[in-house]
């Protein structure tokens, strides 16, 4: 792809060279594997058996091109904001009165991620839906993934990415826009409304960021679930973040140089923060598991997507300031983060959308993504 220069805006088709595509299939056929684990489930780590028969399919049978071809459909640009490379997709609505809206993906996800949401958000009525609810979608690659630029340089803390997608939605002639995320994402948007409150009309989360507050009295039941939630999370689930925002440069060797351990890392992750019933391709197929993993084993970005840890994890203070644009707030049920409404409010001082869903987890767009759209028109119904 293209590099761009200045302020300018450039289309570009992603076209990954054939040579890479051999070598993917060369590396995964020339796997080191490690001993199986010593128990019958996941609770080690993603089993042996299952990344050698995804691996095998990934060698085999996944086509990259498919899904390169459905990428550049929806529009892909690149522009450079604050010295560094960013891609994106840009999907206008054939609705003149479609409202702007950027989507921010977070880690293991990607801009694959949305997928299946970009096209009833742009064209609702192609999708059943109403002319009213389209939206111009914006998706940016945060720095340091997919085919953004990688930093050189410390310093692409969260803010700094907030307001490099101000200045997209800038430069992009949208002065009044929406703007959605999870995981990092959420950090992001975040941030955004903090920062560019003017031109925000709104923001919705699927992960909202919120402290628990044991004052407000006893916790009720779903606090409680909240709260032992994220219990187990830190006692057997966080070892990835502890690695990758203390030590990323030193986890980034090994994402590097083997696919396999690259997938691994990723997809055992879809696993366990999925609501997928104990399997993950109880809800995503292997090949958009892979098409996730390719966006980050293509332009080797498991070190560079790491250092966002490194960079932000101890860095929320800012990020925990008071927000004060419309906010609609979409929980599922296995998400990592499910604050109570009640502990979320001394943040968000104006929340105008709070629905507890029955079905889904981190990966929102991903995993539902009809509950998704669903979600999202609602909020912004409101806020248009």
């Amino acid at each position: 792809m293209g590099k761009a220069v200045s302020d300018e805006i450039i289309p570009c088709r992603i076209n990954v060279p054939e040579r890479d595509l051999i070598e993917l299939r060369d590396r995964l056929a020339r796997t080191r594997w490690p001993d199986a684990e010593t128990v019958d489930d996941w609770s080690q780590g993603i089993p042996l058996a299952y990344v050698q028969d995804l691996c095998a399919h990934w060698a085999s049978k996944y086509d990259w091109r498919t899904t390169e071809a459905r990428l550049n459909a929806f529009g892909s640009q690149r522009t450079e904001i604050d010295g560094i490379g960013i891609h994106f997709l840009h999907a206008r609505s054939p609705e003149p009165a479609a409202l702007p809206l950027v989507l921010t993906h977070g880690w293991p996800g990607s801009i694959i991620e949305f997928h299946k949401v970009i096209g009833p958000l742009v064209d609702p009525v192609a999708h059943g839906g109403d002319a009213a609810d389209a939206f111009h979608v914006v998706c940016p690659s945060l720095p340091g993934y997919g085919f953004s630029d990688r930093p050189t340089r410390a310093g692409w803390k969260v803010p700094r990415i907030a307001a490099a997608w101000a200045e997209l939605m800038a430069r992009l002639g949208y002065d009044r826009y929406g703007a959605q995320g999870g995981d990092w994402g959420s950090s992001v948007t975040t941030s955004i409304a903090q920062q560019d409150a003017e031109h925000v009309v709104g923001i919705h989360l699927n992960m909202v960021i919120a402290i628990p507050d044991l004052s407000m009295g006893e916790p009720t039941d779903q606090e409680r679930g909240a709260l032992a939630a994220f219990k187990h999370y830190q006692a057997e689930e966080s070892g990835y973040s502890i690695q990758q925002s203390t030590r990323p440069q030193t986890l980034g060797y090994g994402l590097a140089d083997s696919p396999a351990a690259q997938a691994a890392w990723i997809v055992e992750k879809l696993f366990a923060w999925t609501d997928c019933d104990g399997h993950p391709e109880n809800i995503l197929t292997r090949d958009e598991m892979l098409d996730n993993v390719m966006l980050y084993w293509l332009p080797n970005a498991g070190a560079s997507s790491a250092r966002l840890y490194w960079e932000s994890f101890n860095d929320f203070d800012t990020q925990f300031a008071p927000v004060t644009v419309p906010v609609g707030v979409s929980t599922f049920p296995k998400e990592l983060s499910r604050p109570s409404r009640r502990w979320a409010e001394p943040r968000f001082s104006d929340i105008r959308h709070w629905n507890e869903l029955d079905k889904g987890g981190h990966f929102a767009a991903f995993e539902q993504p009809k509950t998704f759209v669903d979600e999202v028109r609602c909020f912004f119904r409101l806020v248009r």
